[in-house]
C-alpha cells in the first residue's frame, strides 16, 4: 500500500456518491468511481476516473480496486423493477465486498438505512440488514452509516412533494401522517462518510438530520416554505398508492411503492438518537424555495438513461453548489 492510497466511491456521477467524491477531492485525495454509468457526464472532469463494476467478473473487479485504501459504497436500488431488483443489489454488493477484501482494501464505508432487520417483510430493510451483517463478518474495517431520507440538489422525495404541492389543490398523506422522518442533507452524509473513512474504528451510526417531522408536518412545512400551502388530508394507504401510481404512469416513473409506504408508516425512517447532520431541511428549503418542485424528478429515467448528468438544484438546471 502506498502512502497515498486511492479512495474508491461507488456512483460518484450520481447523488450521494458525488458529494463524497467532491469532499475527498477537496482534501487532495486520489479518487476513482465504480459505476454502471461510465458514459454518464463526469462532473469532475479528468479528476475522477470511471471504472465499470464488473460484477460478472469478480477477479476483474478486484483488480479495479488494487491500490484502494478506502471504499465508499452507496450502491443500491430504491425499488424492484424488471431491470433491477433488491436481490440483485444484495448479490452484487456481496461480490463487491469480496472483491474489496481480495484487493486488500483496508476499510469500507457503507451506506445502509435506519432500522434494518433481517426479519423485516420489506426487502429494502432485510436486504440492507443482510449486507450489514456480511460486512461485519468480513473481517474488513468498516463504518456503517444509516441515513433516513436524503435531501439536496439532486433530491427525489422532497422535490416531488413540492412538485405535487405546486400542482394539486389538496395533498393526501397515507393514513394520519403521524409517522416520523429525520431528513439529512446529502453533503452532511458525505461529511460523515469521509470523516469515518479516515479512521479504523468499526462503527454503526445513524445518519440523521437535526429536525424531526411527522410526514404530515413535513408536507405542511414544505408547502409553507415554497408558498404553496394546501389542505393536507389523510387517505387510506391503498388510495395513496394508486394516486402515486397514476402520477408515476403519467411521468413514466415509479413515484411511490407499497414497500415505501409500509416503511414510512412503520416509523422505520425514525430513530431515537442524537442528530449527526447539522443542516436543517427548513433552512435548505427556504433557500431553494423558488426552484424546489418546479420540475418532476424522475427516478426511473435516471436509472435507464446512463449518459445524462443528474439534474441539480431541486428542479432547476443550474451548476452544482460544490
Amino acid at each position: 500500500m502506498t502512502s497515498d492510497p486511492i479512495h474508491a466511491v461507488t456512483g460518484a456521477f450520481g447523488y450521494s456518491g458525488k458529494y463524497i467524491a467532491q469532499r475527498l477531492l477537496d482534501q487532495g485525495r486520489r479518487v476513482i468511481t465504480l459505476t454502471n454509468s461510465t458514459q454518464r457526464a463526469n462532473p469532475f472532469g479528468g479528476r475522477v476516473a470511471a471504472v465499470p463494476f464488473h460484477f460478472d467478473q469478480p477477479d476483474q473487479l478486484a483488480q479495479s480496486l488494487a491500490g484502494v485504501g478506502t471504499l465508499y459504497n452507496t450502491y443500491w436500488v430504491r425499488f424492484n423493477h424488471p431491470l433491477f431488483r433488491h436481490a440483485d443489489a444484495v448479490r452484487n454488493t456481496l461480490i463487491l465486498f469480496d472483491a474489496a477484501k481480495q484487493a486488500g482494501v483496508q476499510r469500507i464505508v457503507h451506506v445502509s438505512i435506519t432500522n434494518p432487520s433481517a426479519d423485516s417483510p420489506l426487502e429494502y430493510f432485510s436486504g440492507k440488514a443482510r449486507l450489514e451483517q456480511a460486512l461485519i463478518e468480513s473481517g474488513l474495517s468498516y463504518a456503517i452509516l444509516r441515513p433516513t431520507v436524503l435531501f439536496g440538489q439532486e433530491d427525489i422525495l422532497i422535490n416531488n412533494i413540492a412538485w405535487l404541492l405546486r400542482r394539486l389543490p389538496v395533498f393526501g398523506v397515507f393514513g394520519d401522517g403521524s409517522y416520523k422522518l429525520q431528513p439529512i442533507y446529502v453533503d452532511d452524509l458525505a461529511s460523515l462518510a469521509v470523516q469515518w473513512g479516515a479512521t479504523r474504528e468499526n462503527v454503526v451510526l445513524n445518519a440523521i438530520g437535526p429536525e424531526t417531522f411527522t410526514y404530515r408536518g413535513l408536507v405542511e412545512t414544505i408547502g409553507r416554505l415554497i408558498g404553496a400551502r394546501r389542505p393536507v388530508i389523510g387517505v387510506p394507504p391503498a388510495v395513496g398508492y394508486w394516486a402515486g401510481w397514476l402520477v408515476g404512469k403519467l411521468k413514466g416513473d415509479v413515484t411511490i411503492t407499497r414497500e415505501e409506504i409500509a416503511g414510512l408508516m412503520a416509523n422505520l425512517l425514525y430513530v431515537d438518537t442524537p442528530p449527526t447532520g447539522a443542516t436543517k431541511l427548513t433552512d435548505w428549503t427556504a433557500a431553494h424555495a423558488d426552484t424546489l418542485g418546479r420540475r418532476y424528478a424522475n427516478e426511473l429515467a435516471r436509472r435507464v438513461d446512463r449518459t445524462a448528468a443528474y439534474p441539480v438544484d431541486a428542479g432547476a438546471e443550474q451548476p452544482a453548489h460544490r
